[in-house]
């Protein structure tokens, strides 16, 4: 049994055929896109959707190694779990290039990726995800309520819906208030590795069968012009890339769910 904690999402009444694993990026859970998969179910009742916790986040536990391929192998257990491989996978951010290292694995059958707005290469560590580190870092708490932890992250430049997003990391801790959930180090450990983890060649030759949808949040350098260049070029030669643009920052999920849910119900 997977040591990771699921939550599986299904229509009222229906009994679904085809099953979703949806992965959230780095510092988030499952629960963070409930509302984008329900959404999807209800639209699509052919459709379950697997909220996943990914490793040493949300309620599932802490494991070593804190890379890319060690989270795209628990994806396998994942489907044991559920008697079946996948038939689509959608990531966000850190998730998404999980999604396609899982891509590449031999037991791996999902008809359909989503990577939403997370890049495919190396690069230097930069952007929101790796500037929260030091938000961390700064303000470990204890807070005096989670409000107050949202309150520390928004201070640092970050929009009032992600801050509260972030602050859903806080827990109570004893009588002393409440203190973040994660732990910075590993964090850092697993944005180090999805900065160094290659993932082009998934893009450039997709697995027989498989269909990649890119999303690009329109305020986000996440994936930046030759990402984009290289994206489009892979459509055309292999007629199973796409390439979407959603208006919104990096986080979608909360700050431009609609916009998801349209893409989403149009094509899967």
């Amino acid at each position: 049994m997977t040591p990771l904690h699921l939550d599986a999402l299904t229509a009222p009444g229906a009994a679904p055929t085809r099953n979703m694993l949806l992965l959230h990026g780095i510092y988030g859970a499952g629960r963070n896109w409930r509302t984008v998969a329900r959404r999807l179910v209800t639209a699509r009742p052919g459709w379950g959707v697997t909220l996943v916790d990914l490793r040493a986040h949300g309620r599932s536990p802490r494991l070593a190694p804190q890379t890319i391929e060690a989270c795209a192998a628990d994806l396998t257990g994942v489907e044991a779990e559920l008697g079946a491989p996948a038939d689509a996978v959608l990531g966000h951010s850190f998730g998404g290039k999980v999604a396609l290292v899982h891509a590449r694995r031999a037991e791996a059958a999902a008809r359909q990726l989503w990577i939403i707005d997370s890049a495919p290469g190396t690069g230097r560590p930069a952007g929101g995800a790796w500037r929260m580190l030091g938000v961390l870092r700064r303000h470990p708490g204890p807070f005096g309520s989670r409000a107050e932890a949202a309150a520390a992250v928004e201070d640092e430049g970050y929009s009032r819906l992600v801050a509260a997003w972030m602050a859903s990391n806080v827990r109570r801790d004893g009588v002393e208030g409440w203190r973040w959930r994660l732990d910075p180090d590993e964090m850092e450990g697993y944005l180090r590795d999805y900065f160094r983890s290659d993932a082009w060649d998934v893009v450039e030759e997709p697995p027989e069968g498989v269909t990649i949808h890119f999303v690009k949040a329109s305020a986000s350098s996440v994936l930046d012009a030759d990402d984009v260049k290289r994206i489009r070029g892979a459509g055309r030669r292999t007629g199973r890339v796409f390439l979407h643009e959603v208006e919104g920052g990096h986080w979608l999920n909360t700050e431009n769910p609609a916009a998801l849910h349209e893409l989403l119900v149009a094509n899967v």
